[in-house]
């Protein structure tokens, strides 16, 4: 073949390079004409443009049409867009059912599935489309673990409710139930509330899991400043995705990867920016998660140290009083992070290409009943606490942001359940008394399998008044709406030999979260005793979930799954 046959047969030096250049990539080319393309787009760079949408979810349901901002902006820069989409569960609708157990699993089949179109298909970059609480994470993981250009362009949260004098988010309307069953409120009110709780699409109007992982994505440096909290329906979520789209292209151009952009300062600063908002407990396996990806080490550690020294600021719910369009009102996630400037890393480099020094160079200082001033915080310590003991050796989590602060100590007699269903028969049925604490157990990331919320049992204490009566301790999770004196992921979990499996019914347990102390009142020599003898709850599961069990770790490591090294 002649030279000059060859030379035109090379079409560019990027890696989607492999799937143009060269005589044998005709039957390639072939391919990708069929798809529309001209001989002039195999120049260009090749830009995945990863959508979560699904018409099931509310979260997701917009994505398609805000995709279009993304591709026209990646085709005005000079790329090519191809778009694919990831599967995506609402933990909303997977609640108080067998649904909750494939969530959080969802997280790493979201990054495996990336991993495999984007590796399979040689992208030169990607444009992230997540919504809600576990694609968020999934998608910064299969970033991570890619390290090639990246940028988020989450969905952003939905405007808040409206019914009668009720500002409504669904952390009320999960609340309204326990008001209902206690006789506060009629039956017909809280169909009529249902109604308008949720007044159209995007994420949960208060700051859960979704909004709190999206919100990470700009903090971290991989979404565009303003992005996290412009909201779904807003005409600035659609520029700011044409800007996303157009940024991409030069990304590739400058080489800017996501590892140079979430190094461990940026998730540090993630961690921060989520103690002064109340932000989910979830982020403490998401954040460890993404870490994983990069082999950093990143740990409930530096959760701890971390929410010791940066304040609760953030007014919002469900720790506060406002939604969410409050706080983007005062200048979203640019103000949140100006608030607390002098606790970030503000050298670390974001998608802009600058760093957040220079991205909050301009930003104003705003201080008001949504932003508490630093010097005056609304709580001196940061939303999430994580307390250790004999009960938890390797830790547990409670959002402080949402617990009353007369329960910041508690001493109560255990209630042993092995089931969330059990713990929420007990509320509703009158069954817990002032004092108990309430402790189900085996449902962990291996024993649930999948780590299941517990929020249908959180919603009905806070619902009925009972938030100052009695707790509750477990090794599953919770949805980043809850609050009350609720603590979770306690590892090692039941199904792992922790020793929250040999709590049995009666046993004192001290709960001290301004000390970060969990104790169970119980012998060391009694505990390893009925540890020996414990009869392990073995639940049914599917092939996925069994596999799942399999390789998961626990949740103190971020429930990721082992790989084959570390078995």
């Amino acid at each position: 073949m002649k030279k000059e046959d060859e030379a035109r047969m090379h079409f560019k030096d990027y890696r989607s390079g492999m799937l143009t250049n060269g005589i044998e990539r005709s039957a390639h080319r072939a391919l990708l004409y069929s798809t529309g393309l001209e001989e002039e787009d195999l120049h260009k760079p090749l830009i995945a443009v990863v959508n979560s949408f699904t018409e099931m979810v509310p979260g997701h349901f917009h994505l398609k049409g805000l995709a279009d901002y993304v591709k026209q902006g990646i085709w005005e820069a000079g790329g090519v867009p191809r778009e694919f989409n990831t599967i995506a569960l609402c933990d909303g609708i997977c609640q108080g059912h067998i649904g909750m157990q494939y969530s959080l699993p969802s997280r790493e089949l979201i990054a495996d599935t990336i991993e495999s179109m984007v590796e399979g298909h040689r992208f030169d970059a990607m444009v992230m489309m997540p919504g809600c609480d576990k694609i968020v994470p999934g998608m910064l993981m299969a970033a991570m673990r890619l390290d090639i250009p990246a940028i988020f362009v989450p969905g952003g949260p939905m405007m808040p409710g409206k019914y009668k004098d009720m500002t409504l988010t669904l952390t009320d309307m999960r609340e309204l139930i326990g008001k209902t069953q206690m006789g506060n409120m009629t039956v017909d009110d809280l169909m009529e509330a249902e109604k308008c709780a949720l007044p159209g699409v995007g994420t949960c109007s208060m700051l859960g899991t979704a909004n709190t992982m999206s919100c990470f994505t700009e903090i971290l440096g991989m979404a565009l400043p303003g992005c996290g909290l412009a909201h779904a329906v807003s005409a600035k979520k659609a520029r700011i995705a044409k800007e996303s789209g157009r940024r991409i292209v030069q990304m590739v151009a400058e080489n800017l990867t996501a590892r140079k952009v979430m190094t461990k300062g940026a998730l540090r600063n993630a961690i921060a920016v989520g103690m002064a908002m109340g932000a989910s407990t979830n982020s403490t396996l998401h954040v460890p998660a993404i870490a994983h990806e990069a082999d950093l080490d990143v740990t409930l550690a530096d959760f701890d140290e971390i929410s010791r020294v940066v304040p609760y600021i953030c007014n919002i719910k469900p720790s506060g009083a406002h939604p969410l369009y409050d706080l983007e009102e005062c200048g979203g996630i640019p103000a949140v992070m100006k608030a607390i400037e002098s606790k970030l890393d503000t050298s670390v480099l974001t998608v802009t290409g600058k760093t957040v020094g220079e991205n909050l160079a301009n930003v104003p200082l705003v201080e008001n009943d949504v932003i508490f001033p630093l010097s005056a915080p609304k709580k001196d310590e940061g939303g999430l606490a994580i307390l250790h003991g004999n009960l938890a050796p390797d830790g547990a989590v409670i959002k402080k942001s949402g617990c009353k602060e007369s329960m910041y100590y508690f001493e109560g007699r255990a209630r042993i359940f092995h089931s969330m269903e059990e713990a929420c028969a007990a509320v509703s049925g009158d069954q817990i008394k002032q004092g108990d604490i309430l402790v189900i157990t085996y449902e962990g990331p291996k024993g649930g399998p999948g780590m299941r919320e517990m929020h249908m049992v959180t919603s009905l204490i806070v619902g009925r008044g009972m938030d100052e009566m009695c707790a509750l301790i477990t090794d599953g999770r919770f949805s980043g709406s809850s609050r009350g004196p609720v603590i979770g992921h306690v590892s090692p979990e039941a199904a792992a030999g922790g020793p929250i499996g040999a709590v049995q019914e009666g046993d004192k347990i001290i709960i001290d979260i301004n000390n970060r102390t969990l104790t169970l009142c119980v012998p060391d020599e009694e505990v390893q005793r009925r540890l020996a003898e414990v009869k392990h709850v073995h639940k049914d599961r599917t092939p996925w979930l069994d596999r799942y069990s399999y390789l998961v770790t626990s949740a103190d490591k971020g429930a990721v799954l082992k790989r084959p090294h570390e078995m």
